[in-house]
């Protein structure tokens, strides 16, 4: 059998090198989020009262991130959105993620980031129990990404940082592209995309694979 083992690898590594090798995600959680709010410590106080922390009421997926019962108002030049839910724990800078739809309520327009990468961002207002403020920066658009270990990544042979194409299967599946690698040993496994872009595909029973 060692020259069909043989013949094998040198087929598999042909179709590596033409680019068409696919990676099963099908095992792979999906986290599927609405907007939401991540914010310092400085900005609760200022929303909540002086020396004010968080009311965990669930774990989420991601290793010490939490959904939180107390929730606030954002306000845009245009329009308000109400009960959107803070998730903890609090953060060294406030960031608010929106859907595509928000931003013609709000009326501002919002960039498409990765988590963290705030920089020439809008600002919004974020009207609390106990006070307001006006953010300089922090409203997103999340940008689809899937979260795992560095065993995953190499398991599933991409890098951290690098854009991958998600294939979605069924009625309405197609292709997500720009889908961004992050791996680090303090994530879980999981493939995070906003409601707006799962509704789009009926991601709930859907099958997912990666395409390098």
């Amino acid at each position: 059998m060692g020259k069909y083992d043989d013949l094998a690898a040198l087929l598999l590594e042909a179709i590596k090198e033409g680019g068409y090798l696919t990676k099963d995600l099908s095992s792979i959680p999906v986290g599927i989020s609405n907007r939401h709010i991540h914010l310092s410590q400085a900005d609760l106080e200022t929303l909540f009262g002086t020396g004010y922390q968080l009311t965990k009421t669930k774990d989420l997926s991601q290793p010490m991130q939490y959904a939180c019962k107390e929730t606030l108002i954002i306000a845009g030049p245009k329009g308000a959105i109400e009960k959107v839910r803070i998730l903890g724990p609090t953060r060294s800078e406030s960031q608010i993620e929106i859907l595509q739809a928000d931003c013609f309520k709000l009326g501002i327009t919002a960039p498409v980031r990765l988590s963290g990468d705030l920089q020439g961002t809008p600002g919004i207002t974020l009207i609390g129990p106990k006070g307001s403020i006006l953010l300089s920066k922090g409203l997103v658009i999340a940008q689809r990404h899937i979260h795992m270990t560095l065993d995953d990544a190499l398991n599933l042979g991409v890098t951290d940082g690098e854009q991958v194409t998600v294939q979605i299967d069924g009625l309405r599946g197609g292709t997500y592209s720009n889908v961004v690698i992050r791996a680090n040993n303090t994530s879980a496994l999981e493939f995070h995309i906003d409601t707006e872009e799962a509704n789009a595909m009926h991601l709930a029973d859907a099958r997912i694979t990666i395409i390098k």
